[in-house]
């Protein structure tokens, strides 16, 4: 018996918009994935996604529903004031809203929000220096720059 590879399924275009159908889908996955690793924080913790189309409309979690039992058609579509776009008897996290709608206004290009807070995540926020620059990876998100005129500049301790 021969078996075949599976295929692997070719990335969209990149000027290719999701439908709506595929947000939800992905969405609901993402809601599943933060549950499945530990990262809920129980309501504390908000993912978002812009519908494309006209008007300043996203799905979010219904208030209510652990992450795990998130389903597509359990998300629910709000407009730029948090109300409801589709019937839906479970209320929205007022707090989910307004975080993911200034973002949402603000970066028109931000198609999906996650905000999280992972037990890494508050471990270095409660530090006094926040963030240090000590690996290449903590680097990609410190605001202090080690460059001048494109030449490494050594970093001095006190």
């Amino acid at each position: 018996m021969k078996h075949s590879a599976p295929s692997i399924p070719k990335p969209p275009a990149p000027d290719r918009a999701p439908t709506e159908a595929e947000l939800r889908e992905d969405l609901a996955a993402a809601y599943r994935l933060i549950a499945l690793f530990g990262m809920t924080d129980l309501v504390f913790t908000h993912l978002s996604a812009r519908i494309p189309g006209e008007g300043h409309r996203f799905l979010i979690n219904p208030y209510g529903l652990l992450f795990e039992e998130i389903a597509a058609s359990s998300l629910v579509e709000v407009d730029a004031h948090g109300e409801p776009r589709q019937e839906t008897s479970w209320p929205v996290n007022p707090a989910g809203f307004v975080i993911h709608s200034a973002v949402h206004t603000a970066r028109p290009d931000a198609v999906c929000v996650m905000h999280t807070h992972t037990l890494a995540g508050m471990t270095v926020a409660a530090q006094t220096g926040g963030l240090l620059p000590l690996n290449q990876i903590s680097m990609e998100f410190t605001t202090r720059s080690l460059c001048t005129n494109t030449r490494v500049s050594p970093q001095t301790t006190t």
